[in-house]
């Protein structure tokens, strides 16, 4: 047996929103007798071992000791936690105010979309993770890319609705790829936030106004759904996607572009978004008359 006085120091960089890998670690650890928390860069120099995770590129980097281990989509796409590691459940009680489970069933994706990470660091779709494996609450916010593209997780919603989860695909659904068949498993599906999907493209929009009458034709409840908008410079095509989603009386969240080198979209794309995701104004006020800085004194 290992020495049970070494202490691990977790680090969340971004502090946005809760850190699978840093919950994973922390099972692992405490289930080798060692004492683990969540700590602070200036604290860092405290422990034995600190693991810092970041998952966005933009998110700072602060200044941590030589010895950390970091590791996060937004620091190095080619570092994994070792499958022992990986496949643990996580450790909910690193984040005391969280009341909800939070995992993937899947992992990776098919589509090869220029703005992603996931086909670089994940690789193709894949079967992960049973929902039962991670799930200690009802309410269960699911990570997952593309998790109709794959039959473990088609398998995996079916269980959802048996057992009665409330979910919610934080990433969204492919609009291409719901059907009659998965309208009907997803209608049997308790629903924590509303149906998630994408409108990145004009060329999708065909596609996801069909997604859109399946699920409403299928009663897939709340009907009034949740839709990604991704903002480019060019403004024309968000605003053509904006005008569909609004008439198809559904939610667009806008969200500018930011490259792979975490480079800040331009002011116009902020402003786009802002229009869009403030619904008074968007539902009040046409884009060629929005006033940003008006609008929002």
């Amino acid at each position: 047996m290992e020495a049970v006085n070494v202490r691990i120091g977790l680090i969340d960089i971004d502090g946005k929103m809760p850190n699978i890998a840093l919950m994973k670690l922390s099972a692992y650890y405490k289930s080798k007798g060692y004492e683990v928390e969540r700590t602070t860069p200036i604290m860092a120099g405290t422990y034995d071992k600190v693991f810092a995770s970041k998952i966005f590129t933009w998110s700072a980097m602060p200044a941590l000791p030589e010895n950390a281990v970091i590791g996060g989509t937004g620091y190095d796409l080619s570092i994994e936690l070792f499958p022992e590691i990986d496949m643990l459940c996580p450790d909910y009680s690193l984040y005391p105010e969280l009341n909800y489970s939070v995992g993937f069933l899947t992992r990776g994706c098919n589509r090869q979309c220029p703005w992603c990470f996931v086909p670089a660091k994940e690789g193709n779709i894949r079967p992960y993770m049973d929902i039962e494996e991670f799930a200690k609450h009802r309410d269960v916010v699911l990570l997952d890319n593309n998790v109709l593209a794959c039959e473990h997780g088609l398998r995996q919603l079916e269980k959802i609705g048996k057992y009665g989860f409330r979910i919610d695909f934080n990433q969204g659904l492919d609009a291409r790829l719901i059907d009659d068949s998965v309208a009907r498993l997803l209608a049997k599906i308790k629903w924590l936030k509303p149906v998630r999907l994408a409108c990145d493209t004009v060329s999708v929009v065909p596609v996801v106004r069909k997604a859109i009458e399946t699920l409403r034709w299928h009663n897939v409840h709340p009907s009034r759904y949740f839709v990604y908008m991704l903002v480019t410079e060019d403004i024309n095509s968000a605003l053509e996607r904006a005008k569909f989603l609004k008439g198809m009386n559904v939610d667009p969240f806008a969200q500018p572009y930011r490259p792979p080198d975490g480079e800040e979209p331009g002011d116009i794309q902020k402003d786009f978004s802002r229009w869009v995701n403030h619904k008074a104004i968007f539902n009040s006020v046409e884009w060629e008359n929005y006033k940003p800085k008006q609008s929002l004194a």
